[in-house]
Parts: C-alpha cells; sequence; structure tokens
C-alpha cells in the first residue's frame, strides 16, 4: 500500500531545490550582466529602452537601465537591487557592480557545477571627470565639470544634495546651460498681463505663498441658488472683493516678487503688473523651500500676517528666456550630472582618490592572486577565480573600445607584478598607462563601496538554493488529495 505524502505546499506553487537551482540563478544574473556589460567606460555604448507606454529612453547609466527592465527572475532582481543602492549610496559606479558581481558568480559557476558546497565559496569570498566621461555628454565634460564642481563648492559644509537643483529646459544647446549662483526655477504657466511685468530687480523683497490667488467659484462647481441679479451680483463682487484684498495685502506688504505653489491667475497676473510686480504661481515645492533656505523668510499660507520678517530678500531676481536640448538628450544629461554632483560631493567628504582605468581591479586581482598561493585546500582555488573576475573591469573597457583586451591584459599584469599599481586601460593611446599621473581617478569610497555590493550580493545570490514560487493568487487552492500532491515529501 502506497505511504500518503504530506504535502506543505499548496497546489499551484511550484518550487526548484539544489545544484540546478544554483545554476539558474547564476544564468539570469549573466542575463542581466550583458544588458550593461557594453555601457562601461568612456567608450561604453548607449542603450534605447522602450516601454510599453512606448517612452524611449536613451541612457549609458546602469542603474537606469536596470530600472527599466522588466526583469521577473528572483535571483536576478537581487542585481538590480545592488545597482539601486550603489547609485543612492555614492552616484556611481552602477554597471561596474552589476559586472562584478555577475563576474564573481561567473567564475565560481564551474565549482559550483563540480559539487564545491556555497558556503565554502561564501566563506573564500569574505578573504577577498571620470564619472562623466562614458556618458552622453563627454564632448562637453570639461565645460559640465567645471560646473559641477563650482555648483558643489557654494554649498554649505553639510554639502546638502537637494540644494543643487537641475532644470532641463528644451531647445538650444547644451553650452547654453549655466549655473545659477542662486536659486533657479522654471516659470510654469503664463498668465494674461505677465508681459508687463518686470524682468529684473535689485535688493527685491520675496513673498513666499502657499495661497490660490485666483477667482475660484465657477472653477469648484459650487451651486449658488439666487432668484434676482442683485443677488447674483452681491456674490459675485464677495468673490472680487475676497481676491482683491489678498492681492492689496500683498502689495503692501513690500513684496516685489509673489512666489506661490499654488495657481496665480490672470486677474491677480494683471494686478501684480500694474504695480510692477512680478508673479509666478504653481512653483515646485523643492524650488520654493530652495528660495526659502538661500532667501530667508517664510512659507505663508495667509496673507494676514505678510511683512518684512517674513519676507524672503535677495539682490537681484531676473527673469531669462533659455532653451536646452532634445528631452532624451536632457534626461541623461541631469543623470550624468548627478552622477558628476555626487562624485564631487563624495570626493569633497572623503578625498581618498585611487586610479581608474581598471588600475585599481588589477592591483586588488594581483593581491589576491599572490594571497591564494598562502593558502591550501578549495579557497585557494576560489580566491584566485574572485582574482581573475576582478579583470573583468579593464577587460571589459577594453572590449568597449574595440581594443585587443588579452594583449592589453597581459601588458597590465606585467605593470602590475613590477609593482606598477596604478597602471590602468589608457583609452585614448589603446595601451596601459599610470592613470594617477593621467589625472583619470576616482574616489575610493566609490571602489570600495562597488566592491563590497557586489561581494555581499554574490554571497547572497549563492546562498539560495531553492525558490518556491507561489502561483495562486487570490483565495487558497482547494486542499490536496493525499498521495496526489504536486509537492515533494519534505
Amino acid at each position: 500500500m502506497m505511504q500518503p505524502q504530506i504535502v506543505l505546499l499548496k497546489e499551484g506553487t511550484d518550487s526548484s531545490q539544489g545544484k540546478p537551482q544554483l545554476i539558474s540563478n547564476i544564468n539570469a544574473c549573466q542575463s542581466v550582466v550583458e544588458a550593461v556589460r557594453t555601457t562601461l567606460g568612456p567608450r561604453g555604448m548607449d542603450k534605447l529602452i522602450v516601454e510599453k507606454t512606448g517612452k524611449a529612453t536613451i541612457s549609458n547609466d546602469g542603474a537606469t537601465i536596470l530600472k527599466l527592465l522588466d526583469i521577473v527572475h528572483p535571483a536576478a532582481k537581487t542585481l538590480v537591487d545592488i545597482a539601486k543602492s550603489q547609485d543612492a549610496e555614492v552616484g556611481d559606479g552602477t554597471t561596474s557592480v552589476v559586472l562584478l558581481a555577475g563576474e564573481f558568480l561567473k567564475q565560481i559557476k564551474s565549482y559550483v557545477e563540480e559539487g564545491v558546497h556555497p558556503r565554502i565559496i561564501i566563506k573564500a569570498k569574505k578573504c577577498a571627470a571620470t564619472a562623466m566621461s562614458s556618458k552622453l555628454i563627454h564632448q562637453q565634460r570639461s565645460f559640465f565639470s567645471k560646473m559641477v564642481v563650482d555648483a558643489v563648492l557654494l554649498l554649505d559644509e553639510l554639502l546638502p544634495l537637494n540644494m543643487i537643483g537641475i532644470k532641463k529646459v528644451q531647445g538650444g544647446a547644451l553650452e547654453d546651460s549655466i549655473l545659477v549662483a542662486g536659486v533657479a526655477f522654471k516659470k510654469t504657466f503664463s498668465y494674461a498681463g505677465f508681459e508687463m511685468q518686470p524682468k529684473i530687480y535689485k535688493n527685491c523683497k520675496i513673498a513666499l505663498l502657499n495661497i490660490e490667488l485666483e477667482l475660484k467659484a465657477e472653477r469648484d462647481n459650487a451651486e449658488v441658488r439666487v432668484d434676482n441679479v442683485k443677488e447674483y451680483q452681491k456674490v459675485v463682487d464677495a468673490e472680487w472683493n475676497i481676491l482683491y484684498n489678498k492681492l492689496q495685502k500683498i502689495h503692501e506688504s513690500g513684496a516685489n516678487v509673489v512666489l506661490s505653489k499654488l495657481p496665480i491667475g490672470d486677474v491677480a497676473t494683471q494686478y501684480f503688473a500694474d504695480r510692477d510686480m512680478f508673479c509666478a504661481g504653481r512653483v515646485q515645492d523643492e524650488d520654493l523651500k530652495r528660495t526659502l533656505k538661500a532667501c530667508g523668510g517664510a512659507i505663508m499660507t495667509t496673507v494676514n500676517d505678510l511683512n518684512d520678517s517674513v519676507l524672503g530678500k535677495c539682490d537681484l531676481f531676473e527673469e531669462k528666456q533659455m532653451g536646452g536640448g532634445a528631452e532624451q538628450f536632457l534626461e541623461e544629461t541631469e543623470r550624468s550630472l548627478h552622477d558628476a554632483i555626487m562624485i564631487v560631493r563624495r570626493t569633497i567628504k572623503n578625498d581618498a582618490i585611487v586610479a581608474g582605468g581598471g588600475a585599481i581591479e588589477m592591483e586588488l586581482s594581483k593581491i589576491l592572486r599572490d594571497y591564494s598561493r598562502t593558502i591550501a585546500g578549495k579557497e585557494q582555488l576560489l580566491i584566485g577565480a574572485i582574482a581573475k573576475a576582478l579583470e573583468i573591469i579593464p577587460r571589459q573597457l577594453c572590449d568597449n573600445a574595440g581594443f585587443d583586451a588579452t594583449n592589453i591584459l597581459n601588458k597590465l599584469r606585467q605593470k602590475h607584478a613590477q609593482g606598477g599599481s596604478w597602471y590602468g586601460v589608457d583609452i585614448t593611446q589603446e595601451d596601459v598607462t599610470d592613470n594617477y599621473k593621467a589625472c583619470v581617478w576616482e574616489p575610493a569610497i566609490i571602489k570600495v563601496n562597488a566592491l563590497t555590493a557586489a561581494t555581499e550580493a554574490t554571497c547572497l545570490i549563492l546562498s539560495v538554493d531553492e525558490t518556491i514560487k507561489n502561483q495562486t493568487s487570490g483565495g487558497d487552492a482547494p486542499p490536496a488529495m493525499p498521495g496526489r500532491g504536486m509537492g515533494r515529501p519534505m
């Protein structure tokens, strides 16, 4: 007689286990790496990603590409998460971190297939203007890198990132971009009368409001029942009086510039224009807060207490016509500038740097290889595999630039063996060079973070030997009949 099976997983649950699961996880991660592999370095290629909605994004930024990919495999999602964390922590090195984790797994795959226990591998692993040059804006990198450094140096010692605003305006060239040593915001929507407002003020006072300045009744679908024209006129007059009282109080406060988070309608715009005042409604919250921080004052929700103490003050206020590039270019430029701002900020906070162009990875690879020879057992091979995996960064830099990677890596190994610890790939000369002298630098913290994150992700993926998918959604599946369950005996 057959023994009844004990089923712990309900119907519609799919589970795979053991070595095949590990290999499948590693293979899934390789696919993610393929998506960003060619974007690394100054000669990296861009990716055009088209979303379901039809929106197209052109990007060279690892984190952006991975965010836009529709990745379903749970292990592969881990790589997306490390790219996101690298982006959030240090703002650059997202492609490197994915590439490293993928290569660690690739080098270790053969050991897993041979039956080395993942825990042994994990134990062994635990022993173990560059930011912008690869992006779309590399032609303008000297122009933008100076701008980025100047922008970061304008911040106070806490270096608050949210105090640097990036405004994207279409039309014109990227070189038309300017750094405003103050607060810039895009004029949102113009009502009749705005063209009569002065465009420049010296020593002006700014009212920061969170108040709607427009006639509202017809917009709010309010229902007012009146039985004669006089009554109706009273309602209309009351509404106008409310608005005019507000406008009068703002004018009497002595403000020259009125910025509000909420809409400012055409009546108000004309009123301010007649009194030589400038106004802008629907100003973004972050811009209003930046203005508050830079100019002082307070954001007011009522006009009753408007006086000098709550008005912001600035030396110069000016409205200008501006233009920038096409939308995709502007978005990618913003991402590149974000990376660069983060790097400059990190460098000011932690001023340790290492040579880029694969130099630090080659040096670490050499150190690990030397170290592996001092230990016996499986760990020696595994640490050797990690040492080899680190070479993926210079190798990929060569591949992306169309160089003979094997030839350049041989030269690099030779230089590092002779003590040339800063030698890396020279993209301009198709050779190797001392990248420290060549000023190809990266903040050490980016490398530390990338290596740590890649190692942690690898260990995490290796420690998962079973994925259980629950395919039923909604109510419970019917209980399995004894002896007929899908699950194995557990």
